[in-house]
């Protein structure tokens, strides 16, 4: 195909009748579909189901131990499951707190402690003049949400295909001490689906930053959300490259299994050193007498181990692996060659990260709406909303069924042409 640049504005004028003419025809299909969101579709909760059947009134409610889990007790959750997440993110039980449903609820309280409280004796960030967080971008809205909520400053980083922009990682960090956080979602990026690599984590645990309370907010959500069997993604235990480096208390990481049972009704966990968990713990036996053991015990009945989550895993796959290759492959039949877009093709995760031509994301997520195709809002990805090229454009392939993604990614496909058309145009005038 022949790259829209290339075409003179006769040939752009014709082509922009043409769309608009397709464009029109597919506002009269009346589409209904949302793509705004990475929630699991029902077939894949239906999957899990047989966790309901893991306990019932008459199944023994102790722990191996013998601790009851109808009862107070075990704040840091029960020893079978923070083996089960330990294995899940490669980290030693002894290093791991369970805790509620969501990892975003243990980085906000986490946030939330570091301000009021300080880390590990430090001076609580409320009374700081200035408190920053790095922000890889494009990056996760509700961590940027987090530290928007509580007055941080946002800086942005850009992302490579390594993982964040090092170079200016270790600048930022090393030359100002108000610089207290950075956001990571080092596995299955959101929502580029990128590793981070094994030189990337390496050079996250040698850091040397001006703050003491300086964290790194560690947020493996898709560790174990591969899309295929034989290309994975591997990456380096965090928490022991910064034992190793000399800087263990440097990293919290956190993990959930929101989208490998139910989301919003799994087991969250967080790991890190034992003076980070000690520190932890403290804020933990004011805030709550104790998390929710049977359901901590409901996972571990189902799952058993590692093994069980990991078949289970491949079952998510099998699901999501086709509406992943649907929108691929209507990207590259009908976008390849023309120069007005591009994507990463994701190893596993939830998302498809598309780059238009800039000033045009917001336009093209607008016609979709207009159609019946409700995407991620423009600039959702970058801290306040603000995508500063107006270009990124995440897509959430897992809801709808493959036939529909197919229809829906025909339809943004449209817009983007259309869209970068207008802009081509606008730009001869």
């Amino acid at each position: 195909m022949k790259a829209y640049k290339e075409l003179s504005k006769a040939e752009l004028i014709q082509l922009k009748e043409e769309l608009e003419a397709a464009y029109s025809d597919a506002k009269g299909k009346g589409l209904s579909l949302d793509m705004s969101r990475g929630k699991p579709a029902a077939t894949q909760l239906d999957m899990t189901m047989g966790i309901m059947d893991a306990l019932d009134a008459s199944s023994g409610m102790k722990t191996e131990a013998g601790v009851d889990c109808r009862n107070y007790g075990l704040v840091d959750g029960i020893p079978e499951a923070k083996k089960l997440m330990g294995d899940m993110i490669g980290v030693p039980a002894e290093n791991v707190i369970v805790c509620g449903n969501a990892s975003l609820t243990i980085m906000y309280d986490t946030v939330s402690r570091s301000m009021t409280h300080g880390v590990l004796g430090s001076t609580p960030w409320c009374k700081l003049d200035k408190v920053k967080f790095l922000c890889p971008v494009p990056g996760y809205d509700r961590h940027f949400g987090i530290t928007e909520h509580f007055g941080i400053e946002m800086i942005n980083v850009p992302m490579t295909a390594e993982g964040p922009d090092m170079d200016m990682v270790e600048k930022l960090v090393s030359e100002d001490a108000a610089v207290k956080g950075i956001w990571c979602v080092p596995k299955y990026s959101n929502p580029q689906g990128i590793t981070y690599s094994d030189e990337t984590v390496k050079r996250f645990a040698a850091l040397k930053p001006a703050a003491e309370d300086f964290r790194i907010f560690w947020d493996n959500a898709y560790v174990v959300h591969h899309l295929y069997d034989e290309k994975q993604d591997e990456l380096l235990d965090i928490l022991g490259e910064c034992e190793k480096a000399g800087h263990p208390d440097m990293v919290y990481e956190f993990c959930s299994t929101s989208k490998v049972s139910f989301a919003g009704s799994g087991i969250a966990a967080v790991a890190a050193s034992k003076a980070n968990l000690e520190w932890f713990k403290k804020s933990l036996t004011i805030q709550t007498i104790g998390y929710d053991k049977v359901n901590q015990l409901r996972h571990v009945k189902y799952f058993k181990d590692i093994n069980g989550i990991q078949e289970h895993m491949k079952k998510h796959a099998a699901l999501l692996r086709p509406k992943f290759e649907a929108v691929l492959k209507v990207l590259e039949n009908e976008l390849g060659g023309l120069q007005i877009g591009s994507w990463v093709e994701p190893r596993g995760g939830y998302f498809i990260c598309f780059e238009a031509l800039e000033g045009c994301a917001s336009q093209i997520i607008a016609k979709c709406k207009e159609a019946g195709v409700v995407l991620t809002k423009a600039g959702a990805p970058f801290p306040y909303g603000k995508d500063p090229k107006d270009s990124v454009i995440r897509i959430a392939p897992s809801f709808p069924t493959p036939e529909e993604m197919a229809q829906a990614t025909d339809l943004f496909v449209l817009c983007v042409k259309l869209v970068s058309v207008e802009k081509l145009l606008s730009a001869m005038e």
